[in-house]
């Protein structure tokens, strides 16, 4: 999981990289080849999206340096944490659901990723496998017993040893 999500922000990175070397600078250039400055829509939309992009990459460049930080050693082993992958009984559906506890950057709900900060998120962390958990939701209290759970150490064959 840590692989898949540095690749994906290192992907993002070369795009923005890219963008604002080569694609914004040309858009600008073209933009002040217009003329007026002050009343001109494509100069003003360039740079604020070259503003964007700065800001992202600023972002994503902590981003990286905080995935650098996690050492699945010192991760619980037992406990719902980051990339642990969950399988749950919801109570009140009546049905099983499975979930990817992942940071919100790349949440993906189609993929059946939650996010550690979202109600789902927050209310997991710390399961461990058969407790069952309460979780607070917009809608209402929701309640979920934990079937089945994989830690990010464990899907990277990280020993249990704590």
């Amino acid at each position: 999981m840590l692989d898949e999500i540095r690749s994906r922000i290192e992907a993002e990175i070369a795009h923005l990289t890219n963008e604002l070397t080569v694609v914004l600078p040309k858009a600008i250039k073209t933009a002040v080849e217009h003329g007026d400055l002050r009343e001109n829509a494509d100069y003003k939309s360039a740079l604020e999206r070259q503003q964007f992009v700065q800001a992202r990459l600023g972002q994503l460049t902590q981003r990286m340096g905080e995935l650098s930080k996690i050492d699945p050693d010192s991760m619980p082993h037992d406990r719902v944490g980051f990339g642990s992958r969950v399988k749950l009984y919801d109570i009140g559906m009546a049905e099983e659901v499975s979930f990817t506890v992942v940071a919100g950057d790349f949440m993906d709900l189609d993929a059946g990723q939650v996010s550690l900060a979202s109600p789902i998120g927050r209310g997991l962390l710390g399961a461990r496998e058969g407790q069952e958990v309460v979780v607070m939701l917009p809608v209402g209290e929701r309640r979920f017993k934990v079937l089945e759970l994989l830690t990010l150490p464990q899907q990277l064959g990280v020993s249990g040893e704590e």
